[in-house]
């Protein structure tokens, strides 16, 4: 199926591993222009030539500012950003929980997007095709014990898109987010794997569980997120806006 998105230039945040990845690389096999930004400078390395990238964290303004100059003046604009970037957080009960790791999850996972966003916002304007999809999580809609930094940081992201879904409506800009559940990957295994020891029960343990809440018992690949993504972004999405789109296996509870 061709999603009519030849020449559509797309920021990816965290795009060099996991779902960013696979989101920069899909975008690329659609014929669009695409740009990331990762701290895993290792990982950029190994990027496909034909994909700019810079260093940039995302909860620096300055580096952001930098991010969006380098992307722009690549691209020679935008018409699509992808608000990836973020951290699991740590992983205990609110009273355990050190401050400064709860500060720093909502600083890139919620704060971090709207660095980027309030860049984007005056490029897109420009754009025949504009659109944000924000990474949010299963998380963002059924909170998660022992994950409160994380789930009020992807709660927060629902909020931030819906509300620029209306500020940004009269401009045709689309606004969605992206709801994942158990995501194939390292990140997805450091989490249960961290439940798990909390918790006192093993891994295959920790995972039983967590699909025993999903109707469909099998993980969500980066690929399929990547998919999502780009039907949003391409012309086939043009009416759908302030959406929380879940893709998750049909998550009802988060353990």
């Amino acid at each position: 199926m061709d999603m009519q998105i030849a020449g559509l230039r797309v920021l990816v945040t965290a795009g060099a591993n996991g779902i960013g990845r696979a989101v920069a690389e899909a975008f690329l096999q659609e014929g669009a222009r695409v740009f990331v930004c990762d701290v895993d400078q290792a990982a950029m390395d190994t990027l496909p030539a034909e994909i700019g990238r810079l260093h940039c964290d995302v909860s620096d303004r300055t580096q952001v500012d930098q991010l969006f100059r380098a992307a722009l003046g690549a691209m020679g604009g935008l018409d699509c950003l992808v608000n990836n970037a973020g951290i699991a957080g740590p992983t205990g009960r609110v009273e355990d929980i050190n401050p400064d790791d709860w500060d720093r999850c909502l600083t890139i996972c919620l704060t971090g997007q709207f660095n980027c966003a309030r860049l984007a916002v005056p490029a897109l304007r420009e754009s025949d095709n504009p659109s944000i999809i924000n990474i949010s999580s299963a998380a963002g809609k059924m909170g998660f014990a022992l994950r409160a930094p994380y789930a009020a940081a992807k709660w927060g992201v629902i909020g931030f898109t819906k509300s620029l879904a209306i500020e940004l409506g009269e401009a045709g800009v689309r606004v969605n987010a992206i709801l994942p559940g158990l995501v194939a990957g390292d990140r997805q295994r450091r989490v249960l794997e961290a439940k798990a020891q909390r918790k006192g029960v093993s891994f295959a343990q920790m995972e039983a569980e967590a699909f025993g809440y999903t109707s469909i018992k099998e993980y969500v690949t980066p690929r399929q997120l990547a998919d999502q993504i780009i039907f949003l972004a391409s012309p086939r999405g043009r009416t759908i806006s302030g959406q929380a789109i879940s893709v998750d296996g049909d998550t009802r509870m988060l353990s």
